[in-house]
């Protein structure tokens, strides 16, 4: 009767609320208002462990972030540069297992992912059908424009239109919800349905329908048939060669067709790709690591102060990662350091002098190098290092993780419980104080359910 998952009030009456008189619900209110305090103290509770989640969520990725960065740096990756003969082409930057060369690629084709297209209608809050449910089924597989293969069946996706959701803008909602990128776009005729699907041949979509004809018409779509949805654009993968040889990839975005180098696809044509020691490099990347940690020790500043103060995985955190600035610590002699132009402030903040960075580099580049990365002895890959055991499955950020989860779940178990309770305690009160006023008894005995169960 009433909803106790979040307060004990019931809805506000007026004259009469469901058949209950306004004297008994007030009653009842007056009752319950003093049950309140279990209530409230499992939501506080909830609202706490909720937000400690939060806050690890946010630790674990801003760790992340800065363990990307410290891991690009490290083997060869802080002192090399890559290089396209052809900007229009491709864009291209190195890691950690660059290895020096010349590549010719020649990109014969750009991913992309299909488009699908619904006939226009006059408005997109015009009602489509007539919101009887509509179970729309979105498979994904290959292509040829004549027929369909599909792909891996536990990447099907299935929604529901009905009465609510019945027109372009609520059914570009729904599409939305369940992960597929959809838009209501202006036509020359109105309003139209369009879906992107994700790239790479493999992503072509074919969509069933069952239920309301007109949301039928408007929606399947399968390759040739004539009617439903069209096909503007066809999901396709990437093609091109290196050195001769052929890659095919389902994003513009490579990692493994030259080892250590990203490359980034813009375009269509021919380009020599050069990999190359560059010493120039080291400041950058230098100063790349410390903006990166900078950042970081920011975001772990900013949670110490609201979602995870007093933390022990925050505080593990920052303190494993200070060390490796420090000769306590095991990690680089401060003094060392200080000599490539990087020390901390007081605010555990890295600060980089630019002039002595590129004093030391000038001088002695292998050095400083050598100084951030050196067979896991060096700045950026003991930060690698550190990071890993903080997050990995041993580690105490998820521990943590894991223990505020289980909580979480207990306490909703436990709030369901009173929530039941609470209900229950309510509607015999109601059924109480009815019967009560009904036969004058309005004045009697106790003011709680258990003062007449005694």
């Amino acid at each position: 009767m009433y909803n106790f998952g979040v307060n004990t009030k019931p809805p506000t009456a007026t004259g009469t609320q469901g058949g209950i008189s306004a004297d008994v619900y007030a009653r009842v209110e007056k009752v319950m208002a003093t049950q309140t305090k279990g209530v409230t103290r499992l939501n506080d509770a909830l609202t706490r462990d909720q937000t400690k989640l939060s806050g690890l969520g946010q630790l674990q990725n801003a760790l992340a972030k800065f363990q990307s960065v410290a891991r690009g740096l490290s083997g060869a990756g802080l002192a090399t540069s890559a290089t396209s003969s052809n900007k229009g082409v491709l864009n291209v930057g190195t890691d950690s297992k660059a290895v020096s060369g010349t590549y010719a690629v020649d990109v014969k084709q750009l991913a992309q992912g299909q488009t699908l297209t619904s006939e226009a209608q006059k408005a997109a809050d015009a009602l489509i059908g007539t919101g009887a449910p509509a179970v729309v089924k979105i498979e994904f597989g290959s292509s040829d424009g004549k027929s369909f293969t599909p792909g891996d069946a536990k990447g099907t996706k299935t929604l529901t239109i009905k009465s609510g959701n019945n027109t372009l803008q609520g059914i570009a909602a729904a599409f939305k919800e369940a992960g597929i990128d959809a838009q209501v776009v202006k036509s020359g005729t109105g309003y139209a349905l369009a879906l992107n699907g994700a790239s790479g041949a493999a992503s072509s979509m074919r969509i069933s329908v069952s239920g309301d004809a007109a949301v039928k018409d408007l929606l399947a779509y399968s390759p040739g048939a004539t009617k439903g949805m069209g096909e503007t654009a066809a999901a396709q993968d990437a093609l091109l060669s290196v050195n001769g040889s052929e890659v095919k990839s389902a994003s513009n975005k490579l990692g493994a067709a030259i080892a250590g180098v990203a490359l980034e696809l813009t375009g269509k044509g021919a380009t020599s790709v050069v990999v190359s020691k560059d010493p120039a490099q080291i400041g950058s990347n230098v100063a790349a690591l410390v903006n990166a940690y900078n950042s970081l020790n920011a975001k772990m500043q900013a949670l110490q102060g609201g979602e995870l103060k007093s933390d022990t995985a925050l505080s593990q955190a920052g303190s494993q990662l200070a060390q490796v600035l420090t000769s306590g610590g095991n990690g680089v002699p401060s003094s060392v350091l200080a000599n490539a132009g990087v020390t901390l402030d007081k605010k555990g903040n890295m600060v980089l002098d630019e002039k002595k960075l590129q004093s030391a580099i000038a001088a002695d580049p292998e050095a400083v190098s050598k100084l951030f990365t050196n067979n896991g002895k060096g700045v950026a890959d003991q930060f690698v290092d550190k990071i890993t055991a903080l997050t990995g499955d041993s580690g105490v950020l998820k521990k943590e993780v894991t223990s505020v989860g289980k909580e979480i779940t207990t306490l909703n178990g436990k709030k369901a419980v009173m929530a039941k309770a609470l209900t229950a305690q309510a509607s015999a009160l109601v059924q109480l104080y009815s019967q009560q006023s009904q036969s004058g008894a309005a004045g009697g005995k106790g003011n709680s359910l258990f003062d007449f169960m005694a």
